[in-house]
C-alpha cells in the first residue's frame, strides 16, 4: 500500500471512530431516511436550511466505514453551502464515485480520501448514501 492509500485509508477511519456532526437536529427543516439494502446502513439525515444556505447538518445511523465516514464528510462539506453548491458537490461526488476526474480547483477536503472507493463497485453504495439523502432532502425542500 503506497503513503497516498495509507493517509486515505487514516481519514476514513478517523471520521468513522471520531464522526463529526452525528447526531439529530431537533427543528430541521430537512428530514431524511435512508437505507442501502444491499450491506444494511442506514442513515438519518437532518439538514437546517435557512435563506438556501444550509446552516447546520448532522447525521445518524450505522453503516459500515465507509458510508459512516462518508456521512460525516459531506456534513463538514456542505455547512456554509448554497444549497445548489451542496448538490453540486453530491455531482462531483458521485462522478469520482464513477472513477471520473473533476475540476482540481474544487476543494473537497477530507472527501477525496474516499475516492479509492471507486475500485470497489460494490462499495459505492455505501459511499453516496448520504450525499443522495441530502440531494433528496433539498430536492423536496425546494418543492
Amino acid at each position: 500500500m503506497n503513503k497516498l492509500d495509507q493517509l486515505y485509508r487514516s481519514v476514513i477511519m478517523d471520521h468513522y471512530k471520531k464522526p463529526r456532526n452525528k447526531g439529530v437536529i431537533d427543528d430541521s427543516n430537512i428530514s431524511i431516511d435512508m437505507n442501502n439494502p444491499t450491506c444494511g446502513d442506514r442513515i438519518h439525515l437532518s439538514l437546517q436550511v435557512e435563506d438556501n444556505i444550509v446552516k447546520d447538518a448532522k447525521f445518524d445511523g450505522e453503516g459500515c466505514s465507509i458510508s459512516m465516514s462518508s456521512a460525516s464528510m459531506m456534513t463538514q462539506t456542505i455547512i456554509g453551502k448554497t444549497t445548489e453548491e451542496a448538490v453540486e458537490l453530491a455531482h462531483v461526488f458521485s462522478e469520482m464515485m464513477l472513477g471520473h476526474e473533476h475540476d482540481e480547483s474544487l476543494d473537497l477536503g477530507d472527501v477525496e480520501a474516499l475516492s479509492g472507493v471507486s475500485q470497489f463497485p460494490a462499495r459505492i453504495k455505501c459511499a453516496t448514501l448520504s450525499w443522495k439523502a441530502m440531494e433528496k432532502g433539498i430536492k423536496e425542500l425546494e418543492s
